[in-house]
């Protein structure tokens, strides 16, 4: 008898833990911060989308062969961003839509006005490139660490990871920026 009592006790907790989860999902569900996480998701939407265009017209005014390769690989690493958000907001059963990002908008006009400012064929003017991308590369790792979290905060691991990836992948692209200007572009532009 002290058994059956057991597993009674203890199927009225397993069916007490579902509903409590069922009823903190419901919750998280409704929650002004998964409201707050898919505005900010479709910010970088919008954000990664707009780099897609943005960066050729840097990478073509770039002179140095390896701040063309870092550019051109941004642009294709950004393409696989977009993908990889358009399956989370699938995870997250929402329609993928950017919003304008007033930041990275911001940003690109600066990049065009670095362009416009600097001589064609300078290293001055790919200095003003770098240091434009890492300033896109450094919104975005701000943002997407910052999804992460929210992400991992309302339950969503799988998007979390997803989110994580790309995070590593802007760092990357940071990086490289920073050893292309470190090794020669900044001397260069000294020199001129």
């Amino acid at each position: 008898m002290e058994n059956s009592q057991s597993f009674a006790d203890f199927n009225d907790a397993s069916d007490e833990n579902a509903l409590n989860s069922e009823r903190q999902k419901a919750k998280v569900d409704d929650s002004k911060l998964k409201e707050f996480f898919i505005e900010e998701l479709k910010d970088i939407f919008w954000a990664e989308n707009q780099l897609i265009q943005s960066l050729p017209m840097m990478k073509d005014a770039a002179t140095s062969p390896e701040l063309q390769a870092a550019l051109e690989e941004h642009k294709n690493t950004t393409q696989t961003h977009v993908s990889r958000l358009r399956n989370i907001f699938e995870m997250l059963a929402e329609q993928p839509q950017g919003k304008i990002c007033e930041a990275i908008e911001g940003l690109t006009k600066e990049a065009e006005s670095i362009i416009d400012s600097t001589e064609v064929g300078t290293a001055t003017r790919d200095v003003g490139l770098i240091l434009a991308a890492q300033k896109i590369e450094h919104y975005e790792i701000a943002t997407y660490g910052g999804l992460a979290q929210l992400a991992r905060t309302l339950g969503f691991m799988e998007v979390a990871t997803q989110l994580d990836i790309t995070l590593e992948e802007e760092k990357n692209a940071d990086h490289l920026l920073t050893t292309i200007a470190e090794s020669h572009v900044n001397y260069q532009a000294r020199a001129e």
